[in-house]
């Protein structure tokens, strides 16, 4: 799938959680990372760089080494007491075509990154500083707790969290998904006119027979 603007604008209309139903070789990332601000949309392919806990001279190298489009994924081991990403690297991704960061591990200056409306996804918020000691490893894959990514998966994220959609079966899922999505907004026109949402789902037969 080539990621141009018009698919891109496509995929934003699409909530997580369609994708998340039609992606079974996949995951999911949303417990515990969270998004910064949940309604900005996140839409790129993974750009994995292990680091190290407390440092962030892995991080800088990722931003350097990441192409326009990909989402900078930063394994910091689930550590909590350091800001390994800020404002200024925000900037700096902005300023280079990063669709967005996923940090396994704590960011700071979180009102500065609001107001850029740029997409950053992390375990929480924490003031500290960091080492720069780790140039950190670019990987072709990783697991955040349990979870895999491979170097050029599909992420795409909102505020219920990170879809991960292999590279190799991104086509058939988003088909599938923009099929749910179409049959969503079918099932709202059918609520608007006033159709039990227990009865479009059959959902009262399987009550009455509990």
């Amino acid at each position: 799938m080539i990621l141009n603007e018009e698919k891109i604008v496509q995929l934003m209309q699409i909530p997580t959680g369609n994708i998340a139903d039609n992606n079974p070789n996949g995951t999911v990332l949303s417990h515990p990372l969270k998004a910064l601000n949940p309604l900005i949309h996140m839409i790129g392919r993974a750009f994995i760089v292990e680091c190290a806990p407390g440092d962030n001279l892995a991080l800088y190298r990722g931003i350097k080494e990441a192409e326009e489009g990909d989402v900078l994924v930063f394994d910091c081991k689930g550590y909590c007491q350091a800001g390994h990403f800020g404002d200024m690297m925000a900037n700096a991704c902005k300023k280079k075509g990063i669709a967005g960061v996923i940090v396994n591990g704590t960011t700071r200056d979180y009102e500065d990154i609001l107001k850029m409306k740029f997409p950053l996804y992390s375990l929480g918020y924490c003031p500290d500083g960091t080492t720069k000691n780790f140039k950190g490893e670019i990987k072709e894959e990783i697991r955040i707790n349990g979870k895999k990514i491979s170097k050029g998966d599909l992420l795409i994220g909102d505020g219920d969290g990170v879809v991960v959609i292999p590279k190799n079966e991104e086509n058939e899922v988003i088909e599938k998904a923009i099929l749910k999505h179409h049959k969503e907004k079918m099932i709202l026109e059918e609520i608007d006119k006033g159709k039990s949402i227990l009865e479009i789902y059959g959902f009262d037969k399987i009550l009455d027979n509990a």
